[in-house]
């Protein structure tokens, strides 16, 4: 039934239910492809045009910034201009704008820097190192790890050391104490801080929680099944109860359980299984009809997930009709593999049905896309890996941010020392450890100690001067920020100033030319940054060095994704859990073997099991037009052929579903083992007999045939033997794994 109301035009009933849904608080099931974003445009459209809500008055979080984006252009669409006074942003975007304000309640200046896991674990290193811990028993990256864990359970040091049970989360907290002291006196917050921080204001400010309770009051949480217990505990502070004086805000979160796949993340599954027990008056709505995929791909996802146990029961359909069936292949090998999806890429290219840019191949682990890339690069087929060494995160893109960061926060310690002697400037190790001893007995920070070097003296003349050099050049840098020059004209300064430029400039290595590519690349963005159109900053934002810094630090993993036109004309490789949120016409799901994926390590675990087919239900539902899954009957592990039997997400698959492309197909299809739940079968190979084989002598291997013994190495278990078999060529063999066979 068509709708009077423009706003509710073209949605289906149940999207109409979520959109103009008034009271208390509204749980959204938003099945895969049912128009989540659509109903959450509208939505809060609806509130601003047809229910009276200021634009200011209006939260509404995502996970991603090109979300955030996305939305907010087309809520602006829909009610003109004024929908730039609405924060649309994502949990750590939306943190920092409160942290800017309410900071200084917990010790912060406004100009605080952000660290990035790197940083992080650099800070981590240091604080192990004064501390005098065996960095192979005490793993600064396990630190990190589990430092995040507890943030993002809201537990602060001393919360933390409560909770321990043993000597190694004893040294961890000693650690966290202070790793979370050196990020204070650095005037800086890592991601999970962000979060952490900003619940820590509300829950001890009671000023600083009524000021954004009065002002926010509708809120609103896309993706909600991948919130942890800290986004969890924030959203409830910002909504609020009866019992605070202040009117709870309107709450509206969307998700979908069965998309929950960020567990390893600390994401919890329960927040929205749970959300009617959290928020008894909750209203709950459906989305089941799907408008991105033919039923028989919506038939198999369905099939797959409806194997777990702990989820709603929900059935997606479509109108769009059953569509061609999957695809299914068993390649001999990884090899095999690829070459099958080349050539079914380029088929599908000639019979002009999808173009190499309508395709995306899915894997499990980014290892997987070796062999396909090795594969398209010989045929010439364009590709990109979607998850490689992003733009920020090479180092002398790291190294002029890092420089940009103590122009703006002089006491930035991590980004202090990564620049100090970069480029190259006659301050070694040495003098920087009179530096650390000088702090520390004067009770002062790094930066301090710098400015004070000439009080030192041990430190050699030479690297005296060169400090005193660098000290001078960031300090006029400083006036620059001061003067509020734009950040474009900084970026430049600091390029100049520091020597960045001038020494990769004068190199004859043609990498460096590239990294001169990449510095100038960050000054357009600098320039974007400076040049966006006044309605889409925030009402309290400025353009600044600040807040260019913040926006690069806030870039999300997922913005890096192509999408929509932009996929060009190359195929898209990239893991399940990128995948997420993407939709393609042609989609590979590859490597389906148990062992593979679900993944080895979850096997025997069933909560584990459950997650990795969730991700499964991920990847089946990205396909609008044509899904092929693909196993492998061996690959290589370590340089030796492994055999992993099908997926079990293969044999919940209804088989009138798949096509299979395999003459012996029926052969191949695995028995049905559906209560199978610990780990696969080992390959069972003939004993190996290494240490009687000679040069020259025959063996046969039970896949790659007969073949003569090239050369040897190693002994006992790690055994090796270069073997050739002629039409597969020369293979290393490690022994005590490879089914070989004396003649």
């Amino acid at each position: 039934m068509m709708s009077a109301d423009p706003l509710l035009e073209g949605l289906n009933p149940q999207q109409q239910a979520a959109v103009t849904h008034a009271g208390g608080p509204l749980l959204v099931v938003a099945g895969a492809g049912s128009g989540k974003t659509r109903v959450l445009t509208r939505r809060i459209a609806y509130l601003m045009a047809r229910r009276g809500a200021a634009p200011y008055e209006i939260l509404a979080i995502t996970f991603t910034n090109k979300a955030a984006g996305e939305m907010k252009e087309r809520v602006a669409e829909l009610v003109g201009p004024i929908a730039r006074s609405m924060w649309v942003s994502t949990f750590h975007s939306a943190c920092v704008r409160i942290l800017r304000q309410e900071g200084a309640r917990l010790g912060y200046g406004n100009s605080f820097s952000i660290y990035d896991q790197a940083d992080s674990l650099r800070l981590i290193t240091i604080v192990c190192k004064e501390l005098n811990l065996d960095a192979k028993r005490y793993p600064a990256r396990q630190f990190q790890s589990m430092i995040s864990n507890a943030k993002n359970e809201l537990l602060g040091p001393s919360d933390y050391l409560n909770a321990t049970q043993n000597q190694f989360e004893q040294v961890v907290a000693e650690v966290y104490a202070v790793y979370q002291k050196r990020l204070q006196s650095a005037n800086a917050m890592d991601f999970d801080d962000l979060i952490l921080k900003t619940v820590e204001v509300l829950q001890k400010f009671p000023e600083s929680k009524a000021r954004f309770r009065s002002r926010f009051r509708h809120v609103l949480v896309d993706e909600y099944q991948d919130t942890n217990h800290a986004q969890y505990q924030l959203i409830r502070e910002l909504v609020g109860t009866d019992a605070e004086g202040i009117a709870p805000a309107e709450l509206c979160v969307v998700g979908d359980a069965d998309q929950s796949i960020y567990g390893f993340r600390g994401a919890t599954i329960r927040n929205i299984l749970q959300f009617e027990l959290d928020y008894p008056k909750a209203t709950s709505v459906l989305l089941e009809q799907n408008y991105r995929s033919t039923q028989n791909i919506l038939n198999a996802a369905n099939a797959v997930i409806t194997q777990n146990e702990s989820r709603k029961e929900k059935n997606l359909w479509s109108e769009a009709g059953s569509g061609a069936p999957l695809t299914g292949y068993v390649a001999e090998s990884e090899h095999d593999e690829a070459e099958f999806v080349r050539d079914e890429v380029r088929k599908l290219q000639r019979e002009n049905l999808s173009q190499p840019g309508d395709t995306a191949i899915f894997y499990r682990t980014n290892a997987q896309s070796r062999v396909f890339e090795e594969v398209f690069m010989r045929a010439a087929l364009p590709y990109k890996v979607v998850g490689g060494v992003r733009f920020y995160e090479r180092k002398e893109v790291k190294d002029l941010l890092a420089y940009l960061r103590v122009v703006v926060n002089h006491n930035d310690e991590i980004s202090l020392r990564r620049i100090i002697n970069v480029p190259k400037r006659a301050i070694g190790d040495k003098a920087l450890d009179y530096i650390d001893s000088f702090t520390q007995s004067e009770y002062t920070s790094f930066w301090q100690g710098l400015n004070r070097a000439n009080e030192i003296a041990d430190i050699p003349n030479r690297a005296a001067a060169s400090i005193h050099e660098f000290v001078t050049m960031i300090s006029a840098l400083q006036t620059l920020v001061e003067a509020k020059v734009r950040p474009s004209v900084i970026i430049e300064a600091v390029l100049e100033q520091s020597g960045l430029l001038t020494e990769l400039s004068a190199s004859t290595d043609p990498q460096d030319e590239v990294r001169v590519e990449n510095l100038k690349e960050l000054v357009a963005v600098s320039l974007e940054y400076e040049e966006r159109p006044f309605e889409s900053l925030g009402e309290d934002e400025e353009i600044s060095l600040a807040g260019f810094l913040e926006q690069v630090s806030l870039v999300a993993d997922a913005d890096q994704i192509p999408d929509g036109e932009d996929h060009g004309g190359v195929v898209t490789l990239m893991t399940l859990h990128t995948a997420k949120g993407l939709e393609f016409p042609t989609v590979f799901l590859v490597g389906l073997e148990d062992g593979i994926f679900p993944h080895s390590r979850t096997l025997g675990e069933a909560k584990e099991i459950e997650e990795e087919r969730r991700l499964a239900y991920v990847g089946l539902t990205r396909a609008q037009q044509r899904l092929f899954l693909t196993r492998a009957e061996y690959r290589s592990t370590w340089g030796a052929p492994s055999y992993n039997p099908a997926s079990r997400f293969l044999d919940e698959i209804p088989e009138e579903l798949i096509q299979w492309r395999n003459k012996s197909a029926t052969s191949f299809k695995p028995a049905v083992r559906r209560n199978f739940s610990g780990p696969p079968p080992k390959a069972t190979g003939k004993k190996s007999v290494a240490m009687e084989l000679a040069v020259g002598e025959r063996v046969s291997h039970d896949t790659f045939g007969l073949g003569t013994v090239v050369s040897l190495s190693g002994e006992g278990d790690r055994a090796e033997a270069t073997i050739n078999f002629g039409t597969f060529g020369e293979k290393r063999l490690l022994l005590r794994y490879a089914p070989v066979e004396k003649l």
